[in-house]
């Protein structure tokens, strides 16, 4: 058996912020499943090498661009679509097949292009602004983000479940439906009537997302206090006069 510190320089090294589940809960779905090592680098006290200083260093030193980055010994990979195919791969939720593959990575970029639609739905003049300066702008920009943005990508991606027996690609699963599962999560939590009205019209997606939640570690991780919850300062968030 390997000893405490060995298994520390194996364990994956993941590098976001520590308060919102934002992209980094992409990879830390698809860690959580696998059943891996790792360490959420940001979230340690700054005694044990965490914190913001350990976050500035890697970003630093590695010449990526921002988080979230995964270091997995002297390999280090940036962009959530592309740690996803790195980690899948190792994991065997990346298809051998290269076409596959691609398709995979794919509609992964496909589900990274949709967060920033949820994203700009309440920052859709700037990030620097707080929500409040920009409150007018995010009710002209809703209606248009429910009643066609997401019924568009909603619709592609039941076709493209019911083209592949149930999953994204190739009829098995992959970490695209990871990724689809957590953007079923956050659309619950930031547009809960919306996600009510739109989801039984598209039934592959949910079942999909059932079938990501009821399994053993991820129902576990769903189930514990090391998942951040859903707040105010992700990605996705809940302000009623925007959904409907």
């Amino acid at each position: 058996m390997p000893n405490k510190m060995a298994e520390e320089l194996m364990a994956y090294e993941l590098y976001y912020w520590p308060t919102i589940q934002g992209r980094g809960e992409f990879v830390r779905l698809l860690l959580e499943d696998v059943g891996t090592d790792y360490v959420d680098v940001i979230r340690q006290p700054e005694t044990d090498g965490g914190g913001m200083d350990a976050l500035l260093a890697v970003v630093a030193d590695s010449g990526h661009f921002a988080p979230p980055i995964l270091k997995d010994g002297d390999t280090i990979v940036s962009q959530t679509p592309l740690i996803m195919d790195y980690l899948g791969t190792k994991h065997d939720l990346t298809p051998s097949d290269e076409a596959e593959r691609r398709d995979a990575l794919r509609l992964s970029m496909l589900l990274a292009d949709f967060l920033v639609e949820a994203h700009d739905v309440h920052h859709p003049l700037a990030k620097e602004f707080y929500y409040e300066d920009q409150r007018d702008e995010a009710l002209r920009r809703a209606p248009s983000f429910r009643n066609m943005r997401v019924p568009k990508f909603y619709d592609y991606f039941e076709r493209t479940i019911a083209a592949n027996a149930g999953y994204l690609v190739a009829g098995t699963l992959s970490h695209a439906d990871f990724s689809l599962f957590q953007v079923i999560e956050g659309m619950r939590y930031a547009f809960p009537e919306a996600s009510a009205r739109l989801e039984p019209d598209h039934p592959g997606i949910t079942a999909l997302h059932g079938t990501i939640a009821s399994r053993p570690r991820i129902q576990a991780y769903l189930d514990s206090s090391h998942r951040i919850a859903f707040n105010e300062h992700g990605i996705f968030r809940h302000y009623p006069e925007l959904d409907g």
